[in-house]
């Protein structure tokens, strides 16, 4: 499986699912967008567009040597069904975590609003200082969430957090992928409204999954059901041949 983190996330998120996910005897890549944590992305603006993340995750799964199950959390699900409608023959199916239509919900919206525009006159440091006083983090947690914040690049933030504010519907071009397709969300989910949620599964004749006692990260809230719900999907689909190496495509380099 190749995992994709959301918007302000990373690899580390996936961490609470890799144990279930080896013992069904899956391999698991869970990686970091340019600019999120641990890998440094250009100063570019361009070098974020979704076109250009897409492009990095065919060029992954590319790398990987074999099909793969993708699965996005959040704004790692635009780039997903991105990808996927650039390219579906990398992958086995795709997985929508906690990822909406379009653009997210109102309320998540007035926040991004805010955090861009924070971010146009104050550095990481201090758009995070004022984060914690209106939000703090768990005290176990701040630490490791405070370096994971001051090694985001900014422009990274500014340029995917003006994709989540306009990000149109896609559901009707996702459908006609010919890929097997699982929508998977808590249920009180606060960045998508969760009935969004439900339609976009019905429309895309997808599997829908709710995972109980659950906000926007199921991940991390309920790893046990979530990767259980996972597993039981992917375990399910018939299996697919192998690509012989000499049917593989090249993806065109940037």
């Amino acid at each position: 499986m190749l995992l994709l983190p959301g918007y302000t996330g990373s690899k580390d998120e996936f961490i609470p699912l890799l144990a279930p996910f080896l013992r069904e005897r899956y391999r698991v890549v869970a990686v970091d967008g340019r600019g999120q944590d641990g890998t440094t992305g250009p100063a570019s603006e361009d070098a974020y567009r979704q076109e250009a993340l897409a492009e990095d995750v065919i060029a992954q799964a590319e790398a990987l040597g074999t099909e793969v199950h993708l699965l996005g959390h959040s704004m790692g699900g635009h780039v997903a069904r991105a990808a996927a409608l650039a390219d579906h023959r990398p992958f086995l199916s795709l997985t929508l975590l906690s990822s909406g239509p379009g653009r997210v919900g109102q309320a998540r919206r007035l926040q991004l609003e805010l955090l861009l525009g924070a971010l146009e006159s104050m550095t990481m440091q201090e758009v995070w200082d004022t984060m914690q006083k209106l939000r703090p983090a768990a005290r176990e947690d701040a630490e490791y969430l405070r370096r994971r914040w001051l090694r985001t690049n900014p422009t990274q933030l500014r340029v995917a957090g003006a994709q989540l504010l306009s990000e149109p519907d896609r559901t009707t071009d996702l459908l006609a992928v010919p890929l097997p397709k699982h929508v998977i969300h808590g249920d009180a989910d606060d960045t998508w409204e969760t009935a969004d949620l439900r339609d976009m599964a019905h429309r895309l004749n997808a599997r829908h999954t709710v995972v109980a006692d659950a906000q926007h990260s199921p991940n991390l809230q309920q790893p046990a059901s979530t990767a259980a719900a996972l597993t039981s999907y992917w375990n399910a689909l018939p299996p697919v041949p192998r690509r012989s190496p000499e049917l593989r495509h090249s993806v065109p380099r940037r």
